[in-house]
């Protein structure tokens, strides 16, 4: 395949189109004997700080689709300066290329690993169908859950330290909107393997009923 110098939108949609066919026609991972887990959660539900526990306590992997992304972007190959356009554009990534960058992660890390927790996908239900059809089945789906208010102070609060941009409250309310949205098409499709835990407790008892129920997961 001829790889052309310009980022125009129409070479990008037809590159992504190309590579999200070879994509789908991948089977899932053989032999993946340990667990998988979805870590969802808003903006500013600390969801970050709990898998950081999880990977210290149960060797997990922790692989998060926005900095698989990042990581692509800064690696200079041509997939990286596509998606580099396309996010200058504004323009949503193909979900079959995140997903692809998951799976090669996976794969990677699968000798070594205890575990995977997959934070920031899926971010709607056909991601999840796609994922379990092309990866590998979810055993499990942790929701951390918390008040849009507490969300928004969080984040608010998050501002006056960080300085990023995304943290006033237009951005977070748009950013919440999205988020319940196309979250809750999540949990009622996945409601079978979803545990729902209150995020408006201190890190440290958040954490107490993640391992409960982590525990019973890898025993």
């Amino acid at each position: 395949m001829i790889f052309f110098k310009s980022h125009s939108a129409y070479f990008s949609i037809f590159y992504f189109f190309i590579c999200g066919l070879q994509f789908l026609f991948q089977a899932p991972i053989p032999a993946l004997n340990v667990p998988i887990v979805w870590i969802l959660g808003g903006p500013g539900s600390g969801k970050g700080t709990q898998c950081d526990k999880i990977v210290e306590k149960y060797g997990f992997t922790h692989l998060s689709s926005g900095d698989l992304l990042r990581a692509e972007t800064e690696s200079g190959s041509e997939r990286g300066k596509e998606l580099s356009a396309i996010m200058e554009r504004g323009e949503l990534v193909p979900m079959q290329i995140v997903l692809e960058l998951i799976r090669n992660a996976i794969v990677k890390a699968l000798p070594t690993s205890k575990g995977f927790l997959i934070d920031g996908y899926p971010r709607e239900r056909d991601q999840g169908v796609l994922f379990e059809e092309n990866v590998a089945p979810v055993n499990m789906i942790i929701f951390f859950e918390a008040s849009e208010q507490t969300l928004t102070d969080r984040l608010l609060g998050r501002a006056k330290t960080s300085g990023r941009v995304d943290d006033n409250l237009e951005t977070i309310k748009k950013r919440l909107n999205t988020f319940n949205t196309y979250t809750n098409a999540i949990l009622e499709h996945y409601a079978t393997k979803l545990i729902k835990i209150n995020a408006e407790r201190t890190t440290d008892e958040i954490f107490a009923e993640v391992t409960s129920v982590l525990d019973t997961l890898v025993a």
